[in-house]
């Protein structure tokens, strides 16, 4: 879906596929039309944006295969959907029955991510809309934060700085510019906005930007406003949002809040929680790990990994971080400039929520995803963006 901004520019709004466990091309042409296209029906849209994940199979047979290529962009013309944005950080594995730490694999110290990073850009210039000239990927922030030293950000630091030379290159080529997000996440490298401003000034070019995930903003207890305003001072640049809210427990040491976060560790992905200290931000890699005993103080409230549907309502003692979302929202796109063109609602969790939250069938899933479209197409035409038909 596209937004006009009262300062003219187009802002662009996508639901991500990984939602969707496709890893090879036959199975993303397959969830176009499963999923995809019934969406945007159901939104009553004439176009209807999605983040593509393209995992690495599915990768290596569009650039090996110009028959392929074309047909995926027959297949997004056909069913009206357009791509201006690539969700890069998954590699594969992400319909796995666990994924955890898999995720992070490999890393910006391996050649292989520079090289499927690249492989995305060329895609993307094949897929932008005739009339876009821009595209964003978000990527991984780095690596996990285990096993990185000097030597590991300088081989990060390199590849990077190597895949802004190729995306310059491939822009006086095509005439199409491709930028990418690193995507700041707790536990890794960069867990936070602050933490991205040293290696991107590093690298010290504007075709790599930040990746703003509003539920790992509030995981890590950032203040919008200051986390924004402290990227535009070092001149970084958001190239995409992605509008996600985390589980807010109020109250941590109460028996019934403890048993329904309970109700959220689950087998298959990480989530990540957090609580705020006078000594800082204390943190486990899961919330298993926070509940057991010994694991977070419960001195103030908890914040864990796990992007809930934007229009879940919750009454009881877990909450969402909502508030958060809409305070990042009215930043980048509420003002009289528009600080991002690109945002992308990536609620991939649906099939890990507790059973009462979690679609029984296709049509179910479809169902969440419409409804969270719509709550993010009311933010935006509440901020003062004109919906484009």
């Amino acid at each position: 879906m596209r937004f006009l901004h009262p300062d003219g520019s187009t802002v662009h709004l996508a639901y991500c596929t990984n939602v969707h466990p496709a890893e090879t091309l036959d199975g993303v042409l397959a969830q176009l039309g499963d999923y995809s296209e019934p969406v945007r029906s159901r939104l009553g849209v004439d176009r209807l944006g999605v983040g593509l994940w393209l995992a690495k199979d599915a990768v290596y047979t569009l650039i090996s295969d110009p028959g392929a290529l074309r047909l995926l962009r027959a297949e997004l013309k056909r069913r009206r959907l357009e791509v201006v944005t690539l969700n890069g950080f998954p590699y594969e594995g992400f319909g796995a029955e666990e994924v955890k730490y898999r995720v992070y694999k490999p890393d910006w110290t391996d050649p292989e991510r520079l090289k499927y990073t690249a492989d995305l850009a060329r895609l993307l210039t094949a897929l932008l809309p005739d009339d876009t000239g821009e595209g964003s990927i978000s990527t991984l922030p780095l690596a996990w934060r285990s096993a990185y030293d000097h030597r590991s950000a300088e081989v990060a630091r390199r590849a990077l700085a190597s895949l802004a030379e190729f995306l310059d290159d491939m822009e006086r080529t095509t005439g199409r510019s491709i930028r990418i997000g690193l995507e700041p996440e707790p536990g890794c490298v960069v867990e936070t906005t602050a933490d991205a401003i040293g290696p991107l000034s590093e690298i010290g070019h504007d075709r790599i930007g930040v990746c703003v995930d509003t539920c790992h903003l509030a995981t890590s207890f950032e203040d919008p406003a200051f986390a924004l305003d402290e990227l535009e001072a070092a001149g970084i640049s958001v190239v995409k949002a992605q509008l996600s809210t985390a589980l807010h427990v109020q109250e941590p040491h109460l028996p019934e809040a403890r048993r329904e976060l309970a109700a959220f560790d689950e087998p298959r992905f990480l989530h990540q929680t957090r609580v705020r200290t006078e000594a800082g931000l204390r943190g486990t890699d899961d919330v298993g790990e926070a509940l057991h005993l010994g694991g977070l103080p419960v001195t103030g409230p908890w914040r864990a990994h796990f992007h809930l549907p934007l229009h879940a309502v919750s009454a009881g003692p877990l909450t969402s971080t909502m508030p958060v979302l809409q305070d990042c929202l009215t930043r980048l796109v509420g003002g009289p400039t528009a600080h991002t063109h690109h945002l992308e609602v990536e609620t991939y969790t649906w099939q890990s929520l507790p059973p009462s939250m979690r679609p029984v069938d296709r049509a179910g899933l479809i169902d969440g995803i419409v409804a969270e479209l719509d709550f993010a197409r009311d933010l935006l035409t509440d901020l003062g963006l004109k919906e484009l038909q």
